[in-house]
């Protein structure tokens, strides 16, 4: 039978077998004390590992008791080992920030979406961080489209891709801008393989200009030209459309990528049965829209302008259209001329009365547009 051991030899058998721990090496330690500025640490030798507020986050508002508790596995690496005071100075957040890179490089060479949420905004694009590795995504490269103002994505998780990775410069660029210009791509060519010619849609205005507005199709954004926003007179888009406001279009035209838009629906064009509705011999009443030199256009329905020439203003003498009428006038006239292939009407308001002469007649003779528009050039 073996003698038994000795306490001193018992302590001896024990401490043989703690590790032995190096600078730089990884070890897993175990939390037995959380104070507030460190954590106390079992690393399985013969000194405790000492893990400090700085070395566990870069975030100095962290509190260190709520984080970590009792009994908790910690992957620390080891930085110092200090004999004298039997301790052994460790990091938990170089560990994760090794991890970190890892991960990066490996989202680099292999192109992969990371997501991630915006941490900061910078002078010149914002920054996002993965694992407490932050990267700079410069503001060309945020979005498809100009960003004027990047606090919109403080805190919000974006997807990008790493477009260039150097640890040793501490050099990490992102990329947004490549994935949503994919993504639009794509839908555009949903779109283009969905929609035809004739179709009626549904968008959003996305911008206006002086000359139309441009509708976001979901997918590819059409164009609604100042001509095709109403059968009647648009004289300022701006006016009339807003971003945000959602429209029911009609595709007019299709060319390429290009997609034209209107909003003259057939059911609510005013020439529709115009044949009877503005028959030589008519009287219609309407307001005037535009004051010319050689004559008004009287707006006698939404759509409808008619050429109120000069000479049939009034049986009397008139110099200028502008003696006699002003832009909202009312004005009631009778159609002495009706083109409808060319949807042009013309007016005489002398012709309500019965002529006295045959050289009256002759001045309520029908006036063409296209000749009294030239005699204003």
């Amino acid at each position: 039978m073996s003698e038994e051991l000795t306490f001193e030899q018992l302590l001896e058998e024990q401490e043989s077998k703690k590790i032995v721990l190096h600078t730089g090496e990884v070890v897993e330690g175990t939390v037995f004390d959380v104070k507030p500025e460190e954590i106390i640490l079992d690393l399985g030798c013969k000194s405790d590992g000492i893990l400090s507020k700085y070395e566990y986050s870069n975030d100095n508002s962290i509190d260190l008791t709520q984080a970590v508790k009792p009994g908790d596995k910690l992957e620390v690496k080891v930085l110092k080992i200090d004999d004298r005071e039997g301790q052994v100075i460790v990091s938990y957040k170089r560990v994760q920030q090794e991890k970190a890179n890892q991960r990066i490089e490996e989202a680099f060479n292999n192109h992969e979406v990371l997501t991630a949420k915006v941490s900061a905004i910078l002078k010149g694009g914002i920054t996002v961080e993965v694992d407490g590795t932050r990267i700079f995504i410069p503001a060309s490269l945020v979005s498809d489209n100009y960003e004027k103002d990047l606090n919109k994505y403080l805190g919000q998780e974006i997807d990008f891709v790493v477009i260039e990775y150097n640890p040793h410069k501490r050099r990490c660029i992102g990329d947004r801008k490549q994935l949503l210009s994919a993504k639009k791509e794509e839908m555009q060519k949903a779109l283009l393989e969905k929609i035809k010619v004739g179709d009626i849609v549904e968008g959003v205005v996305k911008n206006v200009t002086d000359f139309g507005a441009f509708v976001d199709l979901g997918g590819a954004d059409g164009l609604l030209h100042i001509s095709e926003m109403s059968w009647g007179r648009v004289e300022n888009p701006k006016k009339a459309f807003h971003i945000g406001d959602n429209l029911k279009v009609l595709v007019k035209e299709i060319n390429g990528s290009k997609i034209a838009l209107s909003l003259k629906f057939d059911d609510e064009n005013p020439w529709k049965d115009a044949t009877d509705k503005f028959a030589i011999g008519n009287v219609v009443t309407g307001k005037v829209a535009r004051m010319t030199d050689f004559g008004a256009f009287i707006e006698i329905e939404n759509g409808v302008d008619a050429l109120l020439h000069v000479s049939q203003i009034s049986k009397d003498r008139v110099e200028k259209p502008s003696d006699v009428l002003k832009v909202g006038d009312e004005v009631t006239a009778k159609i002495v001329d009706f083109n409808e292939n060319d949807h042009k009407i013309s007016l005489s308001v002398k012709a309500l009365t019965a002529p006295d002469s045959e050289d009256e007649d002759a001045d309520t003779a029908p006036v063409d547009i296209e000749a009294a528009s030239k005699e204003e050039e």
